[in-house]
């Protein structure tokens, strides 16, 4: 959109400034950016969820898929004694690190590590892009501990209608196009991320039916803290 500029004086709850949140972009949700640490509203919708229900989250146990190098990721990494991370290679063992970048290779839908491992799980926009979001969300819950919870971000699309599954694949890798192929960026893969689900707010209960992980989705609007845009809600899943 032409001639389009928004900004706004507030505080910046990642790099606890206070900030002009400025954009040049209708869609807030990719362009209200901090100048500081140049996070973008859902990162700090995330980490105002993150601090609000584990004030202590700095001494826990936290991993992290798909992180991004900006705002929360970064200053979990940086401020959290045991933050880790990893990223998604198709062509590398899981639970091994990638012979170029070191990070750390999982695949959400088989995770290598243990039961009970994490107080925290993070994913920010991922879980549109599994293929077997029932294995992956079984899968997180496995690997945190009692008490632990999934705090995430995905967009809800769909809002008040039916979550919709718009790719599958089948046992010998080939992926059947329910809809219209739709690609997000990917930290990992210039060609993107498919979307595979398109989410509604029925997806709180879809995770607690198939985890048995009591699930809310947070949502906020608050433009002093640099979080208002599209699809903005944080979910938490808790271990019971």
């Amino acid at each position: 959109m032409e001639n389009y500029y928004i900004k706004h004086n507030g505080y910046c709850p990642i790099c606890e400034k206070n900030v002009l949140f400025t954009s040049k972009h209708f869609w807030l949700r990719d362009h209200f950016i901090c100048p500081s640490c140049k996070s973008i509203p859902r990162e700090r919708a995330l980490f105002k969820a993150i601090s609000e229900f584990f004030p202590n989250y700095k001494h826990l146990d936290i991993h992290e898929s798909s992180p991004v190098n900006r705002g929360a990721s970064l200053k979990l990494a940086r401020e959290c004694t045991n933050y880790d991370s990893s990223q998604y290679y198709p062509e590398i063992t899981k639970g091994t690190k990638h012979p170029i970048s070191r990070i750390r290779c999982e695949d959400l839908e088989d995770l290598s590590f243990p039961d009970n491992s994490f107080d925290i799980f993070i994913t920010q926009d991922v879980m549109e892009h599994i293929f077997n979001p029932e294995k992956a969300f079984e899968e997180i819950a496995r690997v945190l501990k009692p008490g632990g919870a999934h705090i995430f971000t995905v967009p809800l699309v769909n809002k008040q209608q039916r979550s919709q599954c718009r790719a599958t694949k089948d046992e010998k890798g080939k992926i059947n196009y329910l809809h219209d192929p739709e690609y997000h960026g990917n930290p990992v893969d210039p060609q993107g991320a498919l979307v595979t689900m398109h989410w509604g707010y029925d997806i709180a209960s879809y995770i607690t039916e198939k985890t048995k992980c009591p699930t809310i989705i947070f949502m906020i609007d608050n433009i002093d803290l640099g979080i208002h845009a599209e699809y903005i809600d944080v979910l938490i899943s808790w271990k019971i």
